[in-house]
């Protein structure tokens, strides 16, 4: 019971669900690049670069004569180095896109004024010290 409750309050905590919540929007949004990469980016650079389809760019490996990537799937082993272009073509996106959203929250925190914090209470020994010394100036010391 002790484990369970151990792992309960691992669960539980904060950092925990904050990391679940990212890691459901870093999902979510990975869907997004894959389409900004796959339906905008590369039709474009094909165009580009002669109206090439780069999501059919592969090497046979078991001497396919396929015409397109599903078929000579179909046939054999394939090296579909276009899908690897575009996957990491999908990833420079991101981590540039992570890289802007964490360069301007630095830039909010460096721009945010200091939250002042309350004065730490004075310890009883110094309040004691300072009265002792405040006695002695003013010549009010007994001394017996």
């Amino acid at each position: 019971m002790a484990i369970l409750k151990e792992f309960k309050e691992f669960a539980v905590k904060g950092n925990v669900i904050d990391l679940a919540v990212g890691v459901i929007i870093g999902a979510a949004f990975s869907k997004i690049v894959d389409s900004l990469v796959g339906d905008i980016i590369m039709p474009i650079i094909g165009k580009l670069v002669g109206g090439l389809d780069f999501s059919n760019y592969f090497w046979p490996l078991a001497g396919q004569t396929a015409t397109s990537l599903a078929e000579a799937k179909k046939a054999g082993a394939v090296l579909a180095y276009g899908n690897f272009i575009t996957v990491v073509l999908n990833f420079l996106i991101l981590a540039f896109i992570i890289f802007m959203m964490v360069k301007q929250i630095n830039k909010i925190k460096r721009e945010a004024p200091p939250a002042e914090a309350a004065p730490a209470a004075t310890p009883e020994d110094v309040l004691l010290l300072r009265e002792i010394r405040d006695s002695l100036r003013s010549g009010n010391s007994r001394i017996s």
